[in-house]
C-alpha cells in the first residue's frame, strides 16, 4: 500500500516502552499520530512519562472500552496495535487478567473494526517470539531438524539443562527460527500473543483489512521500566545491579536469547505500516538473528555501568521456560526492507547510560516476583 494512503495513526499502549518509540519515529515522519492508553500503574505508577512525545494527541483510556474505540478510530487510516500486559512468569498465575487485556482487547478492536465506520487502511499487530515456544534445533546424528517440547521437569531436576533429541537422546544444536516453526506456547502470555496475531490476521483477511503481524524477539532499551519486575531480562538486571544486587540467573546462564534494539523494533513496526501488499496478511520475525547468552547479558550489562556486583546463578529452572531461541529475519529483510541497525554492544550501552542518569526509577521488586514464583509452584 503505497505510503500516501495513509497519514492518521492509532497507536494502542503508545505510551509503553515500545510504544513510545513507536509514536517517536511516526512523528519524525509526519504522521498524525493519536496514543491509546491506560497508564497502567505496574509500568507507569499511573503518571504520564516524561518522554510522552508533545506532537501526538493522547487519550487515556482501555482497550476493552468499545464506546472509546469506536469513537478514537473513527479518524484513524493506520493502526499500531501494542497494548497488552506483559510478562511471561506472572501471566501463569494472573490467567484471567492477561487473557482478558490481550484477547478481548484484542477482540474488542477488532468488532470495532468490522462493524463501526472507520477508513482503516492497515493494521500492525504486535506479536511474539513466545509463541514458538522452544526454539528450532537440528540433532547432528540424527541429521534432522526437530521441533521439541518443553524440557521434561524430570530433565530439570537433575539439572541436565540443554534440550536432547527425542530420537536418540544426543544434545540438540540450536538453530535460527523461522517463521514457519509450529507454535508451541509455554505460557498464558504466549497464548494470549498467538491469539492476537491470529484473530487480526483472520478478520484482517475476511475484511480486507491489510493486516501484518511482527513477532518481536527480546527487546531491550531506553524507557523499559525499571520498576516492573515482570519485563525484559535487561530492564529486571540492571534494577538489581543499580541497587548493588546480584543479577539472579536461573539455570546455568547459557540458555540464549536474541536481544533486539528497542529503536530497530520501532522502525519495523513503521515499516510494517508502510509495507506493500506482498507483506500483507503475513507474520514476521523481528529480532537480530544473533543468539546471546543470559549470562554474558548480565556481565555485559555490570561492565557497561561499572558497578562491583557478581552474577548470581541459583541453578533453578523456571517451569515453562525455554532453553534457546533466536531468529531467522530473512522474510523481514525481503519483504519489509528492515534490518536492525543497532548492534548489542551499542544498545546495552545506551540503556547502560539511560539507566544510571534514570536510577531513581530503578525500583528493584525481583524479591517480590521471585517470592511468588515460589509460592506458585513455578519453579524446579
Amino acid at each position: 500500500m503505497p505510503r500516501a494512503k495513509i497519514s492518521r495513526v492509532l497507536v494502542t499502549g503508545g505510551l509503553g516502552f515500545i510504544g513510545s518509540w513507536t509514536v517517536d519515529k511516526l512523528v519524525e515522519r509526519d504522521y498524525e499520530v493519536t496514543v491509546l492508553d491506560n497508564l497502567t500503574y505496574q509500568v507507569h505508577r499511573g503518571t504520564m512519562p516524561k518522554y510522552a512525545n508533545p506532537k501526538a494527541k493522547y487519550i487515556i483510556g482501555d482497550i476493552r472500552n468499545r464506546e472509546l474505540l469506536k469513537e478514537i478510530i473513527k479518524d484513524a487510516e493506520g493502526i499500531i496495535h501494542l497494548a497488552a500486559l506483559v510478562g511471561v512468569g506472572q501471566s501463569m498465575y494472573k490467567i484471567a487478567d492477561y487473557v482478558d487485556v490481550n484477547v478481548k482487547g484484542t477482540a474488542t478492536l477488532l468488532d470495532v473494526l468490522v462493524n463501526e465506520e472507520n477508513q482503516v487502511k492497515k493494521l500492525v499487530v504486535a506479536s511474539s517470539m513466545s509463541i514458538y515456544g522452544e526454539g528450532k534445533y537440528y540433532c547432528e546424528k540424527c541429521r534432522t531438524y526437530i521441533y521439541p517440547d518443553l524440557r521434561p521437569e524430570e530433565q530439570l531436576r537433575k539439572r541436565i539443562w540443554e534440550q536432547l533429541c527425542p530420537q536418540c537422546g544426543n544434545t540438540l544444536k540450536p538453530v535460527p527460527t523461522d517463521e514457519n516453526k509450529p507454535p508451541k506456547p509455554a505460557s498464558i502470555y504466549a497464548q494470549t500473543k498467538y491469539y492476537q496475531e491470529q484473530m487480526s490476521l483472520l478478520i484482517g483477511k475476511t475484511y480486507g483489512i491489510p493486516t501484518i503481524a511482527l513477532r518481536y524477539f527480546n527487546v531491550y532499551g531506553p524507557r523499559q521500566s525499571l520498576a516492573n519486575p515482570y519485563t525484559g531480562v535487561c530492564a529486571i538486571f540492571l534494577s538489581r545491579i543499580l541497587n548493588n544486587k546480584p543479577p539472579v540467573i536461573f539455570e546455568d546462564g547459557e540458555q540464549t536469547r536474541d536481544f533486539i534494539y528497542v529503536e530497530d523494533v520501532a522502525e519495523a513496526n513503521i515499516a510494517a505500516l508502510e509495507a506493500g501488499a506482498n507483506a500483507h496478511y503475513d507474520v514476521f520475525n523481528i529480532g537480530t538473528g544473533k543468539p546471546t547468552s543470559i549470562k554474558s547479558i548480565a556481565q555485559e550489562l555490570i561492565k557497561a555501568v561499572k558497578a562491583e556486583v557478581k552474577i548470581e546463578i541459583i541453578g533453578k529452572a523456571r517451569k515453562g521456560d525455554i532453553r534457546h531461541c533466536y531468529a531467522d529475519i530473512n522474510k523481514a529483510i525481503e519483504k519489509l526492507d528492515w534490518k536492525p541497525r543497532t548492534s548489542l554492544e551499542q544498545g546495552l550501552s545506551i540503556l547502560a547510560k539511560w539507566a544510571i542518569e534514570n536510577k531513581w526509577g530503578a525500583v528493584d521488586l525481583f524479591e517480590k516476583a521471585y517470592k511468588e514464583l515460589i509460592d506458585k509452584g513455578l519453579l524446579i
